[in-house]
């Protein structure tokens, strides 16, 4: 980090992962930056309303003004109006949490989601992250619309996830990689088993117009004593079938349509 509009978004992505608040020390310390400095940065982030101070020299919180922003341009975008009720048909015909996720130059970020889990566990991380994409069903479904080069290109300039982190069968090389990734081309969609959470299974389909690069990913997740190898490989037509009629629908929104990568993607077989 170098300049102030740099460390500005540093400690605003820093504190989105901890709404309670965090005090100025804690900021200073973890951002390796001065204390005095991130003072100032705070004060200003304060000024503008997009942090709070919870009490008089207390800790710092983001405010809502930062979630209304990204809100108010998916809202205008038409993305959500456009997939949530293909959304909503997959999740209740599958019991378990689909979400949408957006390829953003090389990243991928969750915008949408419909539970279907109505009773027992049920498994919803927060919205808004960018997924990992070495170790979760919604970045294999992207990376396997690609060439290996290009997607471990992508992979290790964001790197690979630590099993420490995620589920204990997250691949940390680029041949145990490539391994899934081609067995997910043959199968037409991603599938993993504890590799992203312990315990947690979930599969994905890439959002693409015929002969243009993926715009997005569906997926589903749960748990693996629900949602099964043979549980996901019965739910793949479905999700398949829902990823194309989404693919053919997103003309209608503005993010969609102006394309995800600057350059053509080389397009293996997926069926």
């Amino acid at each position: 980090m170098t300049g102030p509009l740099e460390r500005s978004f540093a400690i605003l992505e820093y504190l989105a992962s901890y709404p309670e608040g965090l005090p100025l020390a804690s900021i200073a310390v973890d951002l390796d930056l001065p204390r005095s400095a991130c003072h100032r940065l705070l004060t200003d982030l304060v000024r503008c309303g997009y942090v709070r101070q919870l009490r008089d020299h207390g800790d710092y919180a983001l405010t809502s003004k930062l979630a209304a922003l990204g809100l108010t341009y998916l809202s205008s975008s038409g993305i959500v109006d456009i997939a949530q009720p293909l959304i909503d048909r997959l999740a209740a015909s599958s019991g378990e949490l689909v979400r949408l996720a957006i390829v953003d130059g090389e990243r991928l970020t969750f915008v949408a989601k419909a539970q279907g889990a109505r009773f027992g566990l049920r498994y919803d991380p927060d919205m808004g992250i960018d997924v990992r994409l070495s170790c979760s069903a919604g970045g294999h479904a992207w990376l396997m619309t690609m060439s290996d080069e290009q997607a471990m290109e992508i992979v290790a300039r964001q790197g690979f996830g630590d099993p420490k982190q995620y589920g204990p069968k997250a691949p940390t090389t680029i041949k145990a990689l490539t391994k899934v990734l081609q067995e997910d081309r043959k199968r037409g969609f991603s599938l993993i088993n504890e590799m992203y959470s312990p315990g947690m299974t979930a599969m994905a389909a890439p959002v693409r117009r015929r002969g243009e690069p993926a715009i997005g990913v569906i997926t589903i997740a749960g748990p693996l004593m629900r949602l099964t190898e043979q549980r996901m490989l019965e739910l793949g037509p479905e999700l398949l079938a829902a990823a194309d009629e989404l693919g053919m629908a997103s003309t209608a929104s503005p993010m969609f349509s102006r394309g995800s990568l600057k350059a053509p993607v080389p397009e293996p077989s997926l069926r």
